[in-house]
């Protein structure tokens, strides 16, 4: 199972690796978008921090699970990235709906392995303590 979970940890992390690095130095062109999903996406570009956080955040997140290092947390962060590009490939715009559902399946797995470094923040304290 040990192996599964590299595989798992370094299958995921590519992908942000190097289309966050893809940002920072081109080399992979971006797919032709019309309609809602470009708008959506010049809107994004519009604000200007917007693309060079996330894709910071992503080439972050890929060396963490490429190296195995903040795994939990790197994890944590992605979650709402891998969710927003799942429903994006699935009510805005198709393409590469399979993708997205394979890097929510990754994502999923590896939180399941991962979970006993999450279970402390899910349980209910019945009152704060401070030390």
């Amino acid at each position: 199972m040990k192996k599964a979970i590299i595989i798992t940890r370094v299958l995921l992390g590519l992908p942000f690796l190097i289309f966050g690095l893809n940002h920072f130095f081109p080399v992979i062109p971006h797919p032709p978008m019309d309609g809602v999903a470009l708008d959506f996406m010049m809107g994004l570009t519009k604000v200007g921090y917007f693309w060079p956080l996330l894709r910071g955040l992503e080439v972050l997140i890929g060396i963490a699970l490429i190296s195995g290092r903040f795994v939990p947390l790197a994890l944590a962060v992605l979650a709402p990235i891998s969710l927003h590009i799942f429903l994006f490939h699935a009510f805005v715009l198709l393409a590469n709906l399979p993708l997205a559902i394979i890097i929510l399946g990754l994502h999923i797995f590896l939180i399941v392995k991962y979970w006993d470094y999450y279970k402390p923040v899910f349980t209910p304290k019945l009152a704060p303590q401070f030390n």
